[in-house]
């Protein structure tokens, strides 16, 4: 079903120009002259998006977005303005439109590539949130898997590729949540009503993952009664998640590079080809191009699965969400196991910041499930069983050490990511801040 867009001007010509070049890009189009003939569409209408000028008569189009979206509160803004007032567009942004153009246009193709990115936006903003319920009975929400500063730029590269059909390649350390990644990237694209399968490929033998991947004919090996289909053919139309893919053995390397180049391959022990329409996501904590290097892993397979890597950071590196996280499973383990926990103490918070956390979020769940076991109300230091690193000074050094990362955090906000100003700011060496952003994972 085509979206739905609204053009508001009181200038006819340019309504009918805006018009024009969005119905030919299949959108359907209503028009009004003035903000109360707008107002009538968006409450008869399932307006999408709204593309008003913002000096009309009358009601103007700030006011206009003001009221219409009382009425279609997820309806998108975007603000049509004169070249000499983009002050005035800066305040529409900040008071919820999604985005401005300025007049006379360039290019029709700046209206058009502006509609288009709001509504894509505007959809992803949606599955996250149907994902965000759906996997809240079984996995974290959305929000909570991509909680802190170094995962931000991880939400955006998977907002973006979601929508395509370009294979990626997750890495990351073991425990940091790399399927969970995966079916978020599923979830926000357009095969998300299809299957999902997942390949433990570390978990399996050679001959035991051929199966697994690509099934087997009858008679194919002794035990093999019946033809099976693999669990690409189970995917088909939707995304097969291949876990650990650093560790598949040569042979089913060259199997796999054929099903990324072509798209088809044989049942074990079959002669007929099998197509399939697959999204490949894999995944590894392998560093592949040293694999590559040491000949354990194909060339050609590594870049066939390289096309858009996405690297996760460890949970050392997001040490803003350590204590998010741990509150997060707390509150998911104590209500599956019928306990009362008020959260943790501060010097069992300041333990979670300071450990080092090898294991990534998998150990942080660990650990917390044991905590909440162990715990009555409060879960305090003696119930994480952590063993520490040996503390640098005073006992409270962990809580400054917070404080410390978000001055440096908010100055290098402050001064948009320089770091030479963010340390004459805060009066210490570049190299020692450089240190700082490195051991805080900012």
């Amino acid at each position: 079903m085509p979206k739905t867009v609204l053009i508001v001007d009181d200038d006819r010509m340019m309504r009918s120009f805006l018009a024009t070049i969005l119905g030919e890009e299949g959108y359907a189009v209503e028009q009004a002259g003035d903000g109360a003939q707008a107002m009538e569409s968006l409450s008869r209408s399932e307006i999408d998006l709204v593309v008003t000028d913002l000096r009309m008569p009358g009601l103007s189009g700030l006011d206009l977005m003001r009221e219409g979206r009382k009425v279609r509160p997820d309806a998108r803004w975007i603000l049509v303005t004169a070249f000499g007032s983009i002050g005035n567009a800066v305040d529409a942004m900040k008071a919820g439109a999604s985005d401005y153009l300025t007049k006379p246009f360039r290019d029709p193709e700046e209206l058009r590539h502006v509609v288009r990115r709001v509504l894509r936006e505007a959809e992803a903003e949606t599955r996250i949130a149907l994902l965000s319920e759906e996997l809240g009975r079984r996995f974290p929400p959305v929000e909570t898997i991509f909680l802190g500063k170094g995962m931000e730029e991880v939400h955006r590269l998977v907002r973006e590729v979601a929508p395509t059909t370009t294979t990626v390649l997750i890495t990351g350390n073991s425990g940091t949540g790399k399927e969970l990644v995966a079916r978020v990237l599923h979830a926000l694209s357009p095969r998300r009503e299809k299957s999902f399968v997942a390949v433990q490929c570390a978990a399996l033998a050679e001959t035991l993952l051929e199966t697994e991947l690509f099934g087997h004919e009858r008679g194919a090996f002794t035990g093999a009664v019946g033809a099976r289909k693999g669990r690409f053919e189970l995917a088909d139309g939707g995304t097969i998640f291949l876990d650990e893919i650093g560790d598949i053995s040569p042979a089913v390397q060259v199997k796999l590079l054929r099903v990324l180049q072509e798209r088809s391959f044989e049942r074990v022990g079959g002669t007929r080809s099998v197509t399939v329409d697959v999204r490949v996501v894999a995944a590894t904590h392998r560093e592949l191009k040293a694999e590559v290097a040491a000949g354990r892993f194909r060339e050609d397979l590594y870049y066939r699965l390289n096309v858009f890597p996405v690297e996760l950071p460890p949970l050392s590196g997001r040490r803003d969400a350590i204590v998010p996280l741990a509150e997060y499973f707390a509150r998911k383990f104590s209500a599956a196991f019928g306990k009362t926990i008020d959260g943790f103490s501060a010097d069992a918070k300041d333990a979670l910041f300071r450990y080092p956390w090898p294991g990534n979020i998998r150990e942080l769940q660990n650990v917390v499930e044991r905590a909440v076991i162990l715990a009555s109300r409060e879960i305090a230091l003696a119930h994480l069983k952590l063993d520490l690193p040996p503390e640098r000074g005073h006992p409270g050094e962990g809580a400054l050490r917070v404080n410390e990362r978000e001055i440096i955090r908010k100055v290098l906000d402050d001064v948009g990511g320089n770091r030479k100003q963010a340390a004459a700011v805060l009066g210490i060496s570049l190299r020692t801040l450089q240190y700082r952003i490195k051991e805080y994972g900012l």
